[in-house]
């Protein structure tokens, strides 16, 4: 699958996805290597007024998210892979005002587990704010999540 074809279908599940949308999340990259997704700064993710700390169910939803969509890089085709194990370790609070991005790879795939890590950084990949390993199970390409979902995905050629 071309990185093109690749970003635009992770493109049309970032925009499935209600929360996501909500928090103006967006594809940055996707190809054969992970996928990197930006959580834009807003006052809606902060968790402490006072010193504009980033809320971690924000950092939970961003590394939650892109792990998830990770797996579409390296699956033939679409499958629902709902997550089975999230373990985030937060390295430093985000700095207030500063797009967060989310890189995620898979780094093993079995007939019904997916492995996956990543982190979450905002000016230096080499600095993270929080590093993360996931799991995915493989539903298999007959499960739809949800009315029209599937096939929305399939209608750009997935």
């Amino acid at each position: 699958m071309s990185d093109a074809t690749l970003k635009a279908m992770a493109e049309r599940f970032l925009s499935a996805l209600q929360h996501c949308q909500l928090l103006q999340m967006r594809v940055a990259q996707a190809n054969a290597d992970g996928i990197t997704l930006v959580l834009p700064w807003s006052p809606a993710i902060v968790g402490n007024p006072q010193t504009g700390a980033v809320h971690g169910g924000a950092l939970t939803t961003l590394m939650d998210t892109t792990c998830g969509m990770a797996t579409l890089c390296v699956l033939p085709r679409f499958e629902v892979c709902p997550t089975l194990d999230l373990r985030i370790d937060y390295m430093h609070p985000a700095e207030a005002g500063k797009a967060i991005y989310g890189h995620a790879q898979c780094y093993r795939v079995t007939r019904d587990v997916i492995f996956t890590r990543g982190t979450a950084y905002q000016d230096d990949p080499a600095q993270p704010i929080c590093q993360v390993v996931g799991t995915f199970m493989r539903l298999g390409q007959q499960i739809k999540g949800g009315i029209r979902f599937g096939n929305s995905l399939k209608e750009g050629g997935a």
